[in-house]
Formats: structure tokens, C-alpha cells, sequence
């Protein structure tokens, strides 16, 4: 039972005061707000949409994008939870830690690992796939040896080479950076909305649940896991369609579990966490409901354009020029979410780092930064690595599956640590608990189950590299496993031996 030793919320935020380890306060609810803005919204706003519509839901998607809110909400309302009590880098890592154990820790900041890194240098060639369109709708193509696609994609590793140089530079400047790329970001899109306007046709959106219909299985390892142990056939449209369409834009809210990572980094966590997680995903869903009403008021649901919906949805009305325009959204939407998963992966390895589940050493701060520039060195050359060398792409899933597995884990945590600990001050707390964290659990075990059976055994595989390395290196050498270790939190007795001098009066 050792592998289940926990660490308490006391000696994790006693920790984080340690001068060698101690990162700067320096963030606000805007800058968490604006951080979860960053990451969430991606070129997603400007495909996803448009796809969900054609294949699943028609112009329903928008009640889908509720449906996946209020499920995503679920898991954001154990996230603040958490975060405003455990206010400490490493997001569901730490509050597994306190909760469950170390075994599940590892287990969770493994997989977040997986998700950020994966995530980092899949969006990055799709910043480069981006930059490539741009850059011939302006006249100036990209030489395709070093774009997307080509031998060596050189501009996704100039990508993360300067926000990597720049996270190490400092969060507030980051963030810096982050709030000015949003604002382009959201101007583009709140833009494309009131343009697309101006071309909805009312009758688009009639029938607004289209009728059931087959819709095209997929087969071997490409079909959902659920699907093959059960042997449910697919629907399209109808009311089935908005639920299958939830499930398939759930995956354009992740994101938001990133804001946790930079808890550490707050001023005020108690406050501003919950508020900088559940803001950024309410004005997300704002978005993504009016980008999916505009698109399917601008064209029939069954003429979307799977690939560019939006995009091609403009050309439709002879509006070309707003093709550019959506591609220097995406280049400017997907710059912050590299940037923010590069941060959130570092804050996780810096945990892990500290806890000495991995080497103590990369847990250096610098002295005038106050940034972990050993770990952010490291996250930046391996990501422009796989970004720049590998087919990285056809792994996209495994960031969907690293994430909610995730959440899975921080939905029961809530729910064991108000048992184990009811004592701990919660300025924030989930209402109706135990119900609305199991229900959270609940639907991020289904979603998980619609993901493909291939995605399932490339993380179990992962999970076995993991539990390789926990047991050969993380177990033997954690901090709270060595000889000597008192928690923070721990009532210590201090004994001394009786000798005859106790009883002289002059001591």
C-alpha cells in the first residue's frame, strides 16, 4: 500500500514556499481568463463546427455545444474546487496526490505529460498548415521542403523555439503576449460572426434536428471502443445526432484544465481559479454556439464543407477575401494554445519534479526569472522535435484521451478528499457533491469510451511505459518515501530522554 502514500494539502502549498523552488506571483483572474481563452479556442471555432453540423447534428449542433458545455462543466466546477484549495503547480497531478495517492499521481501527471506534449506539437504543425495557406492567399508561398508536410517543417520549430524562449523569460510576459494574440484572435472571430450575419438565410435552419439516419461505421481499430464491445451501430441527425455531436465537439473545450496549472502563479488562487477556469469556459461556449449558428444559417447543413466549413462557407456568398482573414485567425488562435500547453507542461514536470518522481534537478528556478527554465529547455526542444520531424498528427486522439483521464481522476478526488479531509478550508466548493463529481466521472468514462480502439491501445501502452518507469525510478526515489521525511501536516511527538537533571529546580 505504499504506492498509495498520499501527500497533504499542507506540505504541497508548504512546499511551494521553499526559496529554491518558490515561482512568481504574478497572475490575476484576467490573466487566467484570458489564458483559458487561449488554449480552448483553437482553429476548432473555424472547422469543427461546420464538420459537426454535416455529419451528425445539422443546424442542432448549436444545443450540441450546450450539452458538451454543461458536461465540461461538470469537470471545471472539480477543477476550481481544487485548485483554489491545493493552489499549487501541477493541476490534477497535485490534487491526486493529496487525494488518492501517489501511484494515481503518477499515473495522472503521466498522462498529462502525453497530453501537453503531443498537444504542443500537433497544434504546432497545424500552425504551420495554417501559416502555409496564409502565406499563398497572400502571394508569398512558403517553400515546401521547410512548411507543412515538407521534409523538415522549420516553421513549426521556429514556432516553439520563440515561445519557448519567451516562456522561459517570464509567465506575466507570456501572458502578455497570450492577452494581445487573444484579443486578435477573438476580434477575428466576433468579426466573422457578424459578417456571416449578413448572409444567413432563416431557412437553413429548418428543420433545425434533421430526421435520423444511418450514418457510415467505422470498422477494426479505427471504430469506437464502445461500438466494438457493444456492437452499437452509429446515427446520424435527429436527437441521437445532438448527443453524438456533443460528444464529438467535447474535445473542442479542452483546455481549460491548463488554467490549473499556474495556480502557484496566482496572487489570489482562492479567488481567482475558479473564476479564471469557469469564465473562460463560458465565453467559449458563447462563441462556439454563435460561430455554429452563423454557419448554419449561411449554408445548408448538407453543403457544409467537412474540411473549411467556415472558410468555404464565405466563398459560398462569393466573399473570398474572408478565406484569408479565417487563416490569419487560426495562425493567431493556435500561437496561444502552443504557448499555453508548453506552459502547462512544464508546470506538471516541475511538480513531478519537486515531488522527485522524476529528477529533482530540473526543478531549477531561475534566480531572476522565476521560471523553471531547466524543464522549459527541455519541453522545447523535444516538442519543436516532434513537431518539426515526425507525422505526429495521427496521434491527435491521445490528447483527448490523456485529458479526460484526467478528469476522471480530479471528479473522484473531489469527492474523496471532502471525506478524507472535511476539516480543509474550500473557498470554492462544487454544489451537490458527491452527485455532480461522480456524474462528472460518469461522462468522461463515456466520452472516453467513444474514442477509437487504436487511441485505447496506444495509451495502454503508454500507462505500461509509465508504470515501468514509476516502479524502477519515481517510487524508489520520492521525496515523501525517503528516510527522515515529516509532512508538513503530521502531529510530531518529540521525545527526549528522562535524566536525573529533570528534576533539579534551577532547570
Amino acid at each position: 500500500m505504499r504506492v498509495l502514500r498520499t501527500k497533504s494539502v499542507e506540505q504541497s502549498i508548504a512546499d511551494t514556499d521553499e526559496p529554491e523552488y518558490r515561482l512568481k506571483k504574478s497572475l490575476s483572474a484576467l490573466d487566467l481568463t484570458v489564458f483559458g481563452i487561449g488554449v480552448v479556442i483553437g482553429a476548432g471555432i473555424f472547422t469543427l463546427t461546420g464538420r459537426a453540423a454535416h455529419e451528425v447534428a445539422g443546424p442542432a449542433i448549436v444545443i450540441s455545444f450546450v450539452v458538451a458545455a454543461i458536461a465540461c462543466t461538470l469537470a471545471a466546477l472539480c477543477y476550481a474546487e481544487f485548485a483554489s484549495t491545493v493552489p499549487v503547480s501541477g493541476s490534477a497531478y497535485t490534487f491526486s496526490y493529496s487525494s488518492l495517492g501517489e501511484l494515481f499521481a503518477w499515473i495522472i501527471g503521466w498522462d498529462l505529460i502525453l497530453e501537453m506534449f503531443l498537444g504542443a506539437s500537433v497544434v504546432a504543425q497545424g500552425w504551420s498548415a495554417y501559416l502555409g495557406t496564409l502565406m499563398d492567399q497572400l502571394g508569398m508561398p512558403i517553400p515546401a521542403a521547410i512548411g507543412y508536410g515538407g521534409t523538415v517543417d522549420l516553421m513549426a520549430i521556429l514556432l516553439v523555439v520563440v515561445l519557448g524562449g519567451l516562456m522561459t523569460f517570464g509567465i506575466k510576459e507570456s501572458l502578455r503576449v497570450n492577452l494581445v494574440l487573444v484579443a486578435v484572435k477573438l476580434f477575428i472571430v466576433l468579426f466573422v460572426i457578424v459578417a456571416g450575419l449578413l448572409f444567413v438565410n432563416p431557412a437553413n435552419w429548418s428543420p433545425f434536428v434533421p430526421e435520423p439516419a444511418p450514418r457510415e461505421a467505422a470498422t477494426g481499430l479505427t471504430q469506437p471502443l464502445l461500438q466494438f464491445l457493444s456492437g452499437i451501430e452509429p446515427t446520424a441527425f435527429g436527437v441521437g445526432g445532438i448527443f453524438a455531436g456533443a460528444a464529438l465537439v467535447f474535445f473542442a473545450y479542452i483546455g481549460f484544465d491548463v488554467v490549473a496549472t499556474t495556480a502557484e502563479e496566482t496572487k489570489n488562487p482562492q479567488r481567482d481559479m475558479p473564476i479564471g477556469i469557469i469564465a473562460s469556459l463560458l465565453i467559449c461556449t458563447l462563441l462556439y454556439c454563435a460561430v455554429a449558428f452563423v454557419v448554419t444559417g449561411m449554408v445548408p447543413y448538407q453543403d457544409l464543407d467537412p474540411a473549411a466549413a467556415l472558410a468555404n462557407a464565405f466563398v459560398f456568398h462569393g466573399a473570398d477575401w474572408m478565406a484569408t482573414l479565417i487563416s490569419a485567425g487560426a495562425v493567431a488562435g493556435l500561437t496561444t494554445v502552443v504557448l499555453t500547453l508548453l506552459i502547462g507542461a512544464t508546470r506538471i514536470i516541475f511538480a513531478m519534479s519537486r515531488d522527485a518522481l522524476l529528477p529533482v534537478g530540473l526543478a531549477k528556478v531561475h534566480p531572476r526569472f522565476r521560471t523553471p527554465w531547466v524543464i522549459s529547455i527541455v519541453v522545447t526542444v523535444i516538442v519543436a522535435l516532434v513537431a518539426g520531424l515526425t507525422p505526429i498528427g495521427l496521434l491527435e486522439e491521445m490528447v483527448n484521451i490523456g485529458t479526460l483521464s484526467a478528469f476522471v481522476l480530479v471528479s473522484v478526488g473531489v469527492i474523496v478528499l471532502r471525506r478524507k479531509r472535511p476539516d480543509l478550508k474550500r473557498t470554492f466548493r462544487v454544489p451537490f457533491s458527491p452527485w455532480l463529481p461522480a456524474l462528472s466521472a460518469a461522462v468522461c468514462v463515456y466520452l472516453m469510451l467513444n474514442l477509437t480502439v487504436e487511441t485505447w491501445l496506444r495509451f495502454l501502452v503508454w500507462l505500461a511505459i509509465g508504470f515501468v518507469i514509476y516502479f524502477a525510478y519515481s517510487h524508489r526515489h520520492s521525496k515523501i518515501g525517503q528516510p527522515g521525511y515529516e509532512d508538513f501536516a503530521l502531529p510530531h511527538v518529540v521525545s527526549h530522554e528522562r535524566d536525573d537533571s529533570d528534576d533539579d529546580p534551577r532547570h
